[in-house]
């Protein structure tokens, strides 16, 4: 089975982490962990002049960056996600002595780095608060009748960072009255109704929505009812 295209990386060498036993088209070395595609043929680090580096898996930013930094050269490793379609980073390959000299630097520097962390993690902690904050607080205006442990438990819920809810998204950042809405209507929907209870007994999404669309409305109708007559 051929091996997908290597992905365009202009400037910059690219390795790809095999996922099936291949062979060196040059020296018959394998099967290949690594490998280099040059005109379609695999070929092994050594054959690529490339066999003198090392392998630093991705999960580390300062070292990675740093072991960059202080190797001549450096390659970018991939591996082809099937269920993506794409090729996905897994790390680098650096030289032996550039990377020894990336952990020292970072070792070196470690406390602080970890100082720096704590505080963008607690920056974060704010934001987030500020956030869901306005966000259960335009809820409250567009739903008046919504209770207000109610209304922050929604923001919260919608606002988690890198849960890709509707809070999360460019229009849930800028509070716009769909992104809010959207955030209701879905609160709504599992807590209110038997909208999941439908789903686990086998109805398809469309149809449980469909059927639970009346209760949904009537929730949003009296919480809005709620601002009219108090006004």
């Amino acid at each position: 089975m051929a091996l997908p295209s290597t992905p365009h990386s202009p400037g910059r060498l690219v390795v790809i982490q095999a996922q099936k036993p291949k062979r060196c088209a040059t020296c018959r070395r394998g099967p290949l962990s690594l490998l280099v595609l040059e005109d379609g043929a695999p070929r092994c680090l050594h054959c690529a002049d490339l066999g003198h580096l090392v392998f630093l898996p991705r999960g580390d930013t300062a070292l990675t960056r740093r072991s960059r930094e202080e190797s001549g050269l450096s390659v970018v490793v991939v591996r082809f996600n099937r269920r993506k379609s794409r090729y996905e980073r897994q790390g680098v390959l650096v030289e032996e002595a550039a990377l020894a000299r990336a952990e020292a630097r970072c070792l070196a520097d470690a406390e602080a780095r970890r100082r720096r962390r704590a505080r963008d993690a607690r920056r974060r902690v704010a934001e987030d608060e500020r956030f869901a904050a306005a966000f259960a607080a335009e809820i409250l205006r567009l739903f008046p009748g919504c209770p207000a442990d109610r209304a922050r438990a929604i923001a919260a819920h919608a606002s988690v960072r890198g849960s890709g809810r509707v809070g999360r998204s460019a229009a849930g950042r800028a509070l716009s009255e769909g992104a809010v809405v959207s955030a209701v209507v879905a609160a709504v929907r599992h807590v209110d109704t038997p909208y999941d209870q439908l789903l686990m007994s086998g109805v398809s999404r469309y149809e449980a929505r469909r059927w639970i669309a009346p209760a949904v409305e009537s929730v949003l109708r009296a919480w809005q009812d709620a601002g009219a007559e108090v006004g």
